[in-house]
């Protein structure tokens, strides 16, 4: 965390959020990934307070969570007791699936992959109208998988826009496979523009794992959002 806020501070940055992921549903997925900020997000907090008190940068605490169209009350709850400064929400998981591992999907007919791109753009409706969140993250990581690729249409495209228009959820402009094979941001240009015409807000999300990617990415996201004009939502 401490090398993550100096490369914060190198790239120029006047402050940093770290948003850990977290899942508060899915036992399995805890185990697997490490996915279990509920259960040490108050060390992380005293860290997180120890490093402001070093560094000319404002530290912000914040979640990433995995959302569960069915688990809302339990995600609410979560979220009210634990306090963070600001929270994203993300669906990484749909009827047991990783949305973003082609694997399960390699052999599945294009009917059956159009199908779960729908049910991927309804939990993401769910997760937007629900108004848990403060950040939808990703907002079209389907893209992210090849097998998932380019099956989302335009009508998912107008549906979610309508949804965040009216929503205080803000999409984040997600910089994380743009120098990775994906070389594109999320959401992808096509959706953006979509979101935009319809007055939709954004924040930069550089998702960086590392902190050689901090200043990379964050320079990347400033040229982006000034090249486009496109309105930063203020959280």
């Amino acid at each position: 965390m401490a090398e993550m806020v100096r490369a914060a501070a190198d790239a120029g940055l006047s402050g940093v959020g770290f948003a850990d992921h977290c899942n508060v549903t899915d036992p399995e997925v805890k185990r697997r990934y490490g996915f279990d900020l509920d259960e040490t997000y108050e060390r992380r907090r005293a860290d997180i307070e120890a490093l402001e008190q070093e560094v000319d940068l404002t530290v912000f605490d914040a979640v990433e969570m995995d959302y569960y169209p069915d688990d809302e009350r339990s995600i609410r709850r979560f979220l009210r007791d634990a306090g963070f400064e600001y929270s994203l929400g993300s669906v990484h998981y749909l009827d047991g699936f990783h949305v973003m591992k082609p694997g399960p999907f390699a052999d599945a007919s294009r009917a059956d992959r159009r199908e779960f791109v729908d049910r991927y753009f309804d939990a993401l409706l769910r997760l937007v109208d629900s108004q848990l969140f403060d950040v939808a993250a990703h907002v079209d990581v389907v893209e992210r998988n090849p097998a998932l690729r380019g099956l989302a249409t335009r009508d998912h495209y107008e549906r979610l826009a309508e949804s965040l228009a009216d929503s205080r959820t803000v999409p984040e402009v997600n910089a994380g496979r743009v120098f990775a094979s994906y070389g594109t941001v999320h959401p992808h240009p096509d959706l953006l523009g979509v979101l935009a015409d319809a007055g939709v807000e954004f924040v930069p999300g550089s998702d960086a794992h590392e902190p050689p990617a901090v200043e990379e990415r964050s320079d990347y996201l400033r040229a982006f959002f000034e090249e486009r004009e496109l309105p930063i939502a203020s959280l």
